[in-house]
C-alpha cells in the first residue's frame, strides 16, 4: 500500500458526500473517480474500512476498499431487481422488532436470511416487552425460525432485558440495527450510549407504525470501543441473491431435503419424500416449510432480474465507451 495513504472507517454517506472516522476525528471525503467505472458493490458503504489521501483543509480523497468480512445487501423497494448495499464489516446484526402491530413472524425471517447472507451473527431484540402479557411465546416462536438466531425480550424503557445484551458490548464489536421505523432502534442506541444522541417519536395508535426518525445509516462510536450502526426503518426486506443465507435459516428443510428417496424431488406427488413425511409427523410445519418454498421463488425471481439489469447496464457502458 502507497505510504501516503491513511486508512479510516466510513461513519455516513449522504448521495455522493462520505464522512471518514479517523483518529476520533470525522472527516469528509470524496471518491476517487475510478470507482465509478467499476461495479456498484465496489463503492463503499457505511462501516467500510478505506485507504484514503488525508487532506487537512478540504475534502479527502478515498482511494480504494479494504476487504469486507462481512456485508449485507437487499434488492431495492421498487422490486427493480437491483440491489441497495447497507453496510459492512458487521459483527452482530440487531433485528429489533417490537411486540405490538410490527411484530412479523415472516419479516423477521428474511432479515435473518440477509443477515446470514451477509456474514454477520442475527440477533433478534424483542422490544417493548413491558407491553406485552406473553413474551415468551414470541420468543419461542422466533427461535423456531434458525438454529443461529439469537433471541431477546426487552424493554429498554425500563432497562428490562438489556442487561443480556451486553454479551454482544465488547470493544472492536461493530453492531447494526435494523428494523422498522417505530421498532424502538432509536431508544435502543440511546440506552446503549447512556444519554439522548438520537431522537424518537411516537408510534400511531391505529396501526403500531412508528414515524421515520433515523434518516441516514451512520456509524456511532461508544466509549467503551463498541461501535453501533443505525439504519433507517424498513417496513419490507426483499429476497435477491441471498440463497445461501435462507439455506441457512431453514438448514433443518436443507437437511430433509437430502433424505429424499429422490435427488429431484418436487415434494408433491414422489414416493419417498422426507419433507411430506415430516409435515405429517409434525416434525415440520407447513406454514414453515411454505415461507421456506415462497423467499426461495422469490429469490430465484428477484436475483434473475438483477443479472438481467446488471448485463444491459455494462452493454450501455460499452456502447458510451465507443463514443
Amino acid at each position: 500500500m502507497n505510504n501516503n495513504f491513511s486508512t479510516g472507517r466510513i461513519s455516513a454517506i449522504q448521495k455522493n458526500s462520505f464522512t471518514i472516522r479517523y483518529k476520533d476525528n470525522d472527516i469528509p471525503a470524496r471518491l476517487k473517480g475510478s470507482f465509478f467505472e467499476g461495479e456498484a458493490d465496489e463503492l463503499p458503504v457505511v462501516g467500510d474500512y478505506v485507504n484514503f489521501i488525508y487532506n487537512p483543509s478540504g475534502e479527502s480523497l478515498i482511494e480504494s476498499v479494504c476487504e469486507r468480512k462481512s456485508f449485507l445487501q437487499r434488492p431495492d423497494q421498487a422490486k427493480t431487481g437491483v440491489m441497495q448495499y447497507m453496510v459492512a464489516n458487521v459483527d452482530y446484526t440487531f433485528i429489533v422488532t417490537s411486540l405490538n402491530e410490527d411484530y412479523s413472524y415472516n419479516r423477521i425471517a428474511r432479515y435473518v436470511s440477509v443477515v446470514l447472507q451477509g456474514n454477520s451473527v442475527p440477533v433478534v431484540a424483542l422490544t417493548k416487552s413491558d407491553l406485552c402479557s406473553n413474551y415468551g411465546r414470541y420468543v419461542r416462536e422466533v427461535e423456531s425460525i434458525s438454529d443461529k438466531v439469537r433471541v431477546h425480550a426487552i424493554s429498554a424503557l425500563y432497562g428490562i432485558g438489556v442487561d443480556e445484551l451486553q454479551e454482544y458490548m465488547k470493544p472492536g464489536v461493530t453492531i447494526c440495527l435494523m428494523g422498522s421505523s417505530g421498532a424502538g432502534k432509536s431508544t435502543l442506541l440511546n440506552t446503549f450510549v447512556g444519554e439522548e444522541i438520537m431522537k424518537t417519536s411516537g408510534v400511531r395508535e391505529s396501526d403500531s407504525t412508528g414515524r421515520h426518525t433515523t434518516t441516514h445509516r451512520q456509524l456511532i462510536e461508544l466509549p467503551n470501543g463498541v461501535s453501533i450502526i443505525d439504519t433507517p426503518g424498513m417496513r419490507e426486506i426483499g429476497m435477491a441473491n441471498t440463497e445461501q443465507g435462507i439455506d441457512n435459516t431453514f438448514s433443518d428443510i436443507i437437511e430433509l431435503e437430502c433424505c429424499c428417496k429422490f435427488s429431484d424431488c418436487k415434494h408433491d406427488t414422489e414416493p419417498g419424500c422426507a419433507i411430506k413425511a415430516a409435515i405429517e409427523s409434525g416434525e415440520l410445519s407447513l406454514e414453515r416449510y411454505n415461507l421456506y418454498r415462497s423467499l426461495s421463488v422469490e429469490n430465484i425471481k428477484n436475483y434473475a432480474k438483477k443479472k438481467e439489469i446488471s448485463k444491459w447496464a455494462k452493454a450501455a457502458k460499452k456502447m458510451k465507451n465507443r463514443f
